[in-house]
Formats: structure tokens, sequence, C-alpha cells
């Protein structure tokens, strides 16, 4: 059995190749949008035989599929301003993201605090807060020289 579907397995969700397909694809992928995993998935790019089936996943079923990780918690969903919608495989540990504001680079960066949430808001309005998600924008290091 591979990795993606022993986790699978864990959450209880069904095996199935999609599934299995889009968290393969985002191995070594993070911050994947959708059209670059379906490109992944379409072309075979894929490690691990996803099969015919797996190519053939339609575009609402890839956004199926990715909601049904998300709400399972295997895959965690980033949406920095002015990029579509991201996805990566490193979920609960409380990190955060750079964002390059000329390349689109995205970097993920532990929390300082090491516990959620990493800040309180001022006023909690009656909220029990269990997640703080911070991004920061700049430039990234290839992108600063270029700028100037």
């Amino acid at each position: 059995m591979d990795r993606a579907a022993e986790l699978l397995k864990e959450k209880g969700l069904r095996n199935t190749v999609q599934r299995r397909a889009v968290l393969n694809a985002l191995h070594g992928h993070a911050h994947s949008t959708a059209a670059e995993l379906e490109r992944r998935i379409e072309t075979g790019a894929v490690s691990g035989a996803s099969g015919a089936a797996a190519r053939g996943l339609s575009r609402q079923g890839l956004y199926n599929v990715l909601d049904d990780l998300t709400r399972a918690e295997l895959i965690r969903c980033i949406e920095p301003a002015g990029s579509p919608a991201r996805y990566e495989l490193r979920v609960g540990d409380n990190h955060h993201h750079l964002v390059c504001r000329s390349c689109g680079r995205i970097e993920d960066v532990d929390c300082a605090v090491g516990r959620a949430p990493c800040l309180d808001p001022v006023e909690s309005k009656g909220f029990s807060v269990d997640e703080a998600e911070i991004t920061w924008y700049g430039l990234c290091e290839d992108c600063r020289p270029a700028a100037r």
C-alpha cells in the first residue's frame, strides 16, 4: 500500500485513484494551484501509477477531491491575495507563509510561538480562537535586485 492510500485510510476516506493521484501530485510540490495539479495528473507526471482513471479526472472532479482532502485535513488550502487558491500537504503544524509580490514564490515559515494560535485577537467577540493564519508579503531574494 502506498503512503497516499495509508493517509486516506487513516482519515476514513475511500481509497480512490483520483484522491491518490492528487495526494501524489502534491508530493514535492507545495503551494500548487488546481491548474498545476491538473496538468501534473493529465501528463502522468505523478509519482506512482495513477492510471487512466486519474488522468480523466474532470475539473469539477478535481475540485471535489481537493475539497474532500481539505475537509479531512489531509491537505491545506491557502489563498494569498492576488493568487489562486494553493494546496499543500503540510497540515496541522501552525506554520505561516512568505509571498513574493513580484514572482509569486511562496515559502513556509514556522510559527515563532510553536503553538496555535500564534496571535490572539484584541477582542475575541465570543469566538474560541484555535488558529491564526499569517501571510507576509515582500520581495524574495531573487526579485529584490531587479526592483532596484
